[in-house]
């Protein structure tokens, strides 16, 4: 009876563990368990900074707490002595009041750069957790962050970035190497600032699957090519009722090169839903993208699709809701005539249609008005 009942215990026990003695029996590395402090009032960066250096090629963990950090964390990317971060749900690492840097919070690959993907330890992670830039909104003081500096096959998911300027950076690595990085389930929250960026991509052949952008002026921005982009939702969330400084100038996409894939995307307010930059960077491919807007300031023209010169893209299944304002409202602005670009199975309201025909030109298929 007795061991019956003691078994009975240990189960219980063992069912209601935290999420930290499951690290530890997965043979993590508990930053708390080396002078780590997440009381949110101590400076952590020198110490979660050690743990790192100094346990390579191990899963670095991070219980719930809150983790201050006056200076950028840096993982290696060489495989020797690269790591992975993990947080738990309501781990916070945040910037100190007194942040400063120009770099990201958390720089994966940040030192000890490689350029390859076939030695063990080459691809590394950051799960899970919050990352907060501790900046106020409407302020403009320049926070990033997460950046991936350098290194292939990187993996980003389940991970919040708050109150930064800009979220997240794929930078180009020391060699140009391809990132070829991996972004799933992250959600970014900005400040609401003109400049501010979701996403800023420069290394290429990466994937972003099933991403929420809110707070910031542009959503992505895209200054490579092999992206492929599903799910992703970037809203602008700024004042509703009145003339927003900068609004003109804001985009959910922003694109400056072409091969891009972008699958399921979806502008929510800004004033341009997908701007290209010039003919070659509309060479990209859009399904079942969407704009939407409830409200704007009568007086500020909402744009689903501009290009800045000729429009050679492939759009298929395309939809755009406009407010009320119709004669705000454009579909396609073009800089250029000339383009081939297509439009296939466009749907769009009955009454821009009859109000700006730009577009006419490229439709194949299928006109559904609302």
């Amino acid at each position: 009876m007795k061991n019956t009942i003691t078994i009975a215990l240990m189960a219980i026990l063992l069912a209601s563990a935290p999420l930290w003695a499951e690290a530890i029996n997965d043979d993590c590395v508990v930053v708390t368990d080396y002078g780590v402090k997440s009381d949110g009032k101590t400076d952590a960066a020198d110490a979660i900074q050690k743990v790192i250096d100094t346990h390579p090629n191990k899963t670095i963990y991070f219980p719930d707490g809150t983790y201050l950090i006056s200076k950028p964390i840096c993982t290696p990317a060489d495989p020797a002595k690269s790591v992975s971060l993990r947080l738990d749900n309501y781990a916070v690492i945040k910037a100190s009041p007194k942040w400063s840097s120009e770099e990201a919070m958390i720089r994966l690959g940040g030192k000890d750069p490689y350029k390859g993907i076939t030695v063990n330890g080459s691809n590394y992670s950051l799960t899970g957790g919050i990352i907060d830039g501790n900046v106020e909104r409407f302020s403009d003081r320049a926070v990033t962050g997460v950046s991936i500096d350098s290194g292939r096959e990187t993996v980003i998911r389940n991970v919040s970035i708050k109150h930064v300027k800009m979220g997240l950076h794929l930078k180009l690595d020391a060699e140009y190497s391809p990132s070829d990085a991996d972004i799933t389930d992250v959600n970014i929250v900005g400040t609401d600032v003109p400049g501010s960026v979701g996403v800023l991509v420069e290394g290429t052949d990466n994937t972003f699957t099933n991403m929420r952008i809110a707070s910031v002026f542009t959503g992505v921005h895209i200054k490579s090519g092999g992206n492929c982009l599903r799910n992703i939702h970037p809203l602008f969330i700024g004042p509703s009722k009145k003339p927003i400084a900068g609004y003109e100038d804001s985009a959910a996409f922003r694109i400056e090169h072409p091969d891009n894939w972008l699958i399921y995307c979806y502008n929510d307010q800004f004033a341009t839903g997908f701007e290209f930059t010039s003919t070659r960077a509309s060479a990209c491919t859009m399904d079942c993208c969407f704009c939407f807007w409830y409200y704007r300031p009568k007086d500020q023209t909402h744009t689903a699709i501009r290009a800045k010169e000729k429009f050679i893209g492939v759009v298929t299944n395309f939809m755009a809701n406009f407010s009320t304002d119709e004669s705000a409202n454009v579909l396609l602005d073009e800089g250029k005539p000339g383009g081939d670009g297509v439009f296939r199975d466009l749907r769009v309201n009955e009454n821009i249609v009859k109000k700006d025909d730009a577009f006419y030109k490229h439709v194949e298929g299928k006109l559904l008005r609302w």
